[in-house]
Parts: C-alpha cells; sequence; structure tokens
C-alpha cells in the first residue's frame, strides 16, 4: 500500500506533535523523565530521523494533555 503524502497545507501528526512538545514549556529532557521514554527516541523523532510507537504517542499526548482526534476531512 502507497504511504499517503501529506498536503502541503496540512501538518502530519508528527509535525504536530513536535510542535506541541516545542511550544509546551516542557524541556525533552522533562518530558522524557515524564513519560519513560528513551531520550534518544525523543531526540531522533524530533529531528525527523526516528519513529514514536503508538505507545509512546499516547504517553507524549497525556504528559502533555493532548487528545488525539480523527479529522474527517
Amino acid at each position: 500500500m502507497a504511504k499517503r503524502k501529506p498536503s502541503p497545507s496540512k501538518e502530519t501528526i508528527s509535525d504536530q506533535l513536535r510542535r506541541f512538545i516545542r511550544d509546551s514549556g516542557i524541556s525533552r529532557n522533562q518530558l522524557c523523565k515524564m513519560t519513560g521514554m528513551d531520550p534518544s527516541h525523543l531526540h531522533r523523532f524530533y529531528h525527523g530521523t526516528g519513529r514514536l510507537t503508538n505507545d509512546m504517542v499516547d504517553k507524549l499526548a497525556d504528559a502533555l494533555q493532548l487528545r488525539l482526534v480523527k479529522d474527517d476531512e
């Protein structure tokens, strides 16, 4: 199955999560402590060279007090 490419005007979920991390005021080191994530995983994700598991995304969403919802567009 081919990967869907995001439209140029839409942020991917990864882009949105990076933006929320950046804008949260919480350091990435502190975020790792809060979620139990390995700092190297978050570093690679944040810089676009790694991926997160669903479990990691859930932990980050909880720590950042985010709710993930499906956009019906």
